[in-house]
């Protein structure tokens, strides 16, 4: 794509995030996903189906959401083409800003890292609930810690680079698509019980949307931190997911700390392997995290820079007036 529409979300992204004063009027687009899955899921995620029943429902229900939200973006960047012409980039720039979360999540990164240097800890339990689906309520300072950065690398692949690919990749269908199938695998991609069977769908597909994402995160992340490939390459099968252990063991590496470990769900323990060999996390460690993902940020955008400028430099540029 030699339009810089990529980079110019990236850059509306940094600046604006997504504005409160915005979402208390219109809400977010991915509100609108998480409401078709749950209205989905209830009527379709009955417990007298069987697994198979189930298993197709919730495949048809991620089908339905991604055609939908992958459909909407094309006749979205249609119109604005057939009406803008030549100038519609930027417009359609603007419709991919959303779909970015460099500026979320720093901001919601931000208040846990400030309670902890007050040595507020309710309130930095209290932040971190925010962003993490684990018990927070007995957590010490090293493990508020070590939920901020986990939840920071794996989202910087999430919330970032896997939108940024798939934008580049294909579009903005591609942006759009993938989102939807993040948030349905965040909602019902789940182990318990109730939803393992439809929920299989979800979690299976967003795997194979985050493979080629993930890797490119935890490089960025180790590139960003000049150093960590040793544990990117030897821990990131530890974790559960078969993507999100990228991310965060090139992030235990920069850092020298280790991640995951034991902890809480619903006040029962889930004894999960250790990420890394280094110290306990701790404030400074978040503080470094926060340097590393900033530049690893920085290093997404100059890559798509680079994607943008190669027309360029080939002369072959159609956006120009």
């Amino acid at each position: 794509m030699a339009e810089p529409i990529a980079l110019v979300a990236l850059a509306i992204d940094a600046a604006l995030g997504w504005p409160a004063r915005l979402y208390r009027r219109i809400g977010h687009p991915v509100g609108a996903f998480a409401r078709v899955i749950g209205c989905l899921e209830k009527r379709w995620n009955k417990p007298g189906n069987s697994t198979r029943t189930r298993r197709l429902l919730g495949l048809a229900s991620v089908a339905i959401l991604v055609a939908f939200s992958a459909a909407a973006a094309m006749l979205l960047e249609c119109g604005i083409r057939q009406l803008a012409g030549r100038w519609a980039w930027p417009l359609v720039a603007l419709a991919a800003w959303p779909a970015l979360a460099q500026r979320s999540l720093f901001d919601h990164y931000r208040p846990i890292e400030h309670a902890l240097a007050h040595h507020d800890l309710p309130a930095a339990r209290a932040a971190v609930s925010m962003i993490v689906g684990r018990d927070t309520a007995g957590l010490d300072e090293p493990g508020i810690a070590r939920a901020a950065i986990e939840s920071l690398a794996e989202s910087f692949c999430d919330g970032v680079i896997a939108p940024l690919f798939w934008l580049l990749v294909v579009g903005l269908p591609g942006a759009w698509a993938y989102k939807a199938i993040n948030t349905a695998d965040s909602l019902i991609g789940h182990p318990e019980e109730s939803l393992r069977a439809y929920g299989w769908a979800a979690a299976r597909i967003d795997d194979v949307a985050n493979l080629v994402p993930a890797r490119l995160s935890g490089a960025l992340i180790c590139l960003a931190g000049a150093g960590g490939w040793r544990t990117l390459w030897g821990d990131h099968a530890r974790h559960a997911s078969p993507n999100a252990g990228w991310p965060e063991a090139a992030m235990a590496g920069a850092l020298n700390v280790r991640l995951a470990g034991p902890l809480l769900y619903d006040d029962v323990l889930a004894d999960k392997p250790w990420i890394g060999d280094g110290v306990e996390a701790d404030l400074g460690a978040m503080r470094r995290a926060r340097h590393i993902f900033v530049r690893a940020c920085g290093l997404a955008w100059f890559a798509t820079a680079s994607i943008v400028a190669a027309p360029i430099v080939t002369g072959d540029v159609k956006w120009l007036p």
